[in-house]
């Protein structure tokens, strides 16, 4: 059995911007301090809802090593460092673990995609490379490219690959992957809208967009869950599925930054090519934040 990065809900925290664009460093300390307070387990940063495809080099970086001391040991830091460029990937997962990163989370290779196969030895490559344990990132919605149950029970053989942030949409396929690799593979719901489907068959808790601006709650959604009051947790994730609808009405992140602002998180903008987002969808999405009485 190897050990688990964090049990609950981890934030795929946001990178807020200042009105040029810059980061905010203030307000990014700022938000994980809340997060931390309201229960968060564990903090995720440089992930696509931080907009890390937009930072250089130099700010994701930067994003990580602050977000380290910022958090100074509270709860696990996992740093995004992905890259479908597997020298490039091995480069930022060795400045993540510099940096004092707790876990890397590592998305398949996009664009140019590769084979099965070749996912098996991209993430041995980063593997070998960091002695920090690994959470792997299967989107296929974003990546073009799906691992498969196979793959994963190949790739859980390394030591360093502990865990995986499943956005698949395939609960059979993550069924068939927990029968597969046992303990030798953590499970993260990578999708806010069936988090507790994953944790039947044995997953440690939810990578999530919704924590950004409701932390409290799917936090007590997973701590109810390994209550073991089923019932409890059943019913938040479905009392939320409205509003996470609405956060995804228009890709991510662009609703969850422009929730996090109608609630004065002061998360800023998002970088081109995201754009603002549309009145009409603004305006579902704030019903829904009314709904659930986060917004007044």
């Amino acid at each position: 059995m190897k050990n688990t990065v964090f049990t609950g809900a981890g934030v795929a925290i946001l990178t807020p911007m200042r009105p040029d664009y810059t980061i905010d460093y203030q307000r990014l300390g700022q938000l994980i301090d809340w997060q931390i307070a309201q229960g968060t387990d564990s903090i995720i940063i440089c992930g696509t809802t931080g907009e890390s495809s937009t930072m250089t080099d130099e700010e994701h970086v930067e994003c990580i090593a602050y977000t380290v001391k910022r958090v100074a040991g509270r709860v696990p830091v996992v740093a995004g460092a992905g890259s479908n460029d597997t020298a490039y990937a091995i480069w930022m997962s060795k400045e993540a673990e510099a940096a004092g990163a707790d876990a890397l989370l590592q998305v398949t290779p996009y664009y140019n995609k590769c084979t099965q196969k070749g996912l098996i030895a991209h993430f041995a490559a980063i593997a070998d490379a960091t002695t920090l344990p690994i959470i792997l990132y299967n989107v296929p919605s974003r990546t073009g490219i799906n691992i498969l149950p196979a793959t994963y029970q190949e790739l859980a053989k390394h030591p360093n690959i502990v865990a995986t942030k499943e956005a698949c949409g395939d609960i059979a396929a993550v069924a068939e992957t927990v029968c597969l690799c046992g303990d030798d593979l953590d499970v993260y719901a990578g999708n806010d809208d069936y988090v507790v489907p994953i944790l039947s068959l044995g997953g440690k808790g939810v990578i999530s967009v919704l924590s950004n601006i409701a932390p409290g709650p799917v936090h007590d959604l997973c701590a109810a869950y390994f209550r073991g009051n089923i019932r409890e947790a059943a019913k938040m994730q479905t009392d939320y599925i409205r509003l996470i609808k609405a956060l995804f009405c228009e890709v991510n992140p662009i609703p969850v930054k422009e929730a996090a602002n109608m609630l004065g998180l002061g998360c800023g903008p998002c970088r081109l090519p995201l754009t603002p987002m549309e009145e009409a969808n603004k305006q579902k999405l704030a019903a829904e934040l009314r709904r659930m009485g986060l917004l007044q």
